[in-house]
């Protein structure tokens, strides 16, 4: 056999041979992914709820709101918000935390704290995909206007910060598809190198998409949100959406947190775990 037909021959068996001799992640399996996915879905719909308390108050999302445009390098309050909440986070050691995505990578401070030791679970080269902007536009330019009334009311700063807890709860969620990918690579490398080395993006997809799953996580966000979102009362029952009785009244619809999930949450966890096995091999 010719050397140059020999040595990349070498090469795809010494790879093969290093993937399967991998390991599960510790302390990461696909059941605990699960469930971190699904307490997330607890944070996502109880900062919906926080944040449809307040009008939609479009002054927070005007930059000539501020005064004189080009004062704050034309920034929004909600901007301005998040920049500088993310910038006392970090010196606090949030993003230390691999989980952790900020919306604004540039300017960060090192932390104060020092250093903790995170299990090293992702990939390095792969680590540093993320969806941040994608994520910031359709918050605000699609779902805000779903599930807030419209107005103003002057709680500016109670907005904001309630934006924030939105921003972070959805990019937590969305990003921890890179773990998500870590975990079923590991678990079985055989089924996603050839696509890997392929660069066969609807191959990797269909290996990833399990519609029955996605349907059951559509479903049980959708009741969190009618559950969560009632009054309690003790002269009727909660209405669980199990039974045909008159609507409640919910203080986020249920079916704008059903499509958040079919529509976003979902295609956008599973494009970063896309991206995230594209760069696996690197």
């Amino acid at each position: 056999m010719a050397s140059s037909t020999l040595v990349p021959v070498l090469f795809h068996c010494y790879v093969t041979l290093v993937l399967f001799s991998l390991g599960p992640v510790m302390g990461l399996t696909l059941d605990s992914a699960r469930d971190f996915l699904t307490r997330e879905e607890d944070t996502i719909v109880f900062s919906l709820i926080e944040r449809a308390k307040y009008p939609y108050n479009p002054p927070a999302y005007d930059p000539s709101y501020l005064g004189e445009l080009g004062r704050f390098g034309n920034r929004t309050l909600v901007e301005l918000f998040v920049r500088e909440s993310e910038a006392v986070q970090a010196k606090a050691g949030r993003y230390q935390n691999p989980e952790e995505v900020p919306f604004f990578h540039g300017g960060l401070s090192l932390p104060l704290i020092p250093p903790y030791n995170f299990p090293k679970v992702l990939y390095p080269s792969a680590a540093s995909f993320n969806v941040s902007q994608t994520i910031w536009n359709l918050y605000f330019n699609e779902l805000l206007p779903q599930f807030t009334t419209k107005g103003t009311d002057g709680n500016l700063a109670l907005t904001v910060a309630s934006d924030l807890a939105c921003l972070q709860a959805l990019s937590r969620r969305i990003h921890y598809g890179r773990f998500v990918a870590e975990v079923k690579f590991r678990g079985a490398p055989q089924d996603y190198v050839p696509a890997i080395r392929a660069k066969d993006r609807d191959a990797l997809m269909k290996l990833l998409t399990s519609e029955s799953q996605e349907e059951m996580v559509k479903r049980r966000v959708e009741k969190k949100a009618m559950v969560f979102g009632q009054d309690v009362t003790f002269d009727k029952p909660v209405d669980t959406g199990d039974s045909n009785s008159s609507r409640a009244s919910y203080k986020v619809d249920p079916m704008v947190v059903y499509r958040l999930y079919g529509d976003w949450v979902i295609p956008l966890t599973k494009l970063v775990e896309v991206e995230y096995l594209l760069r696996r091999l690197n």
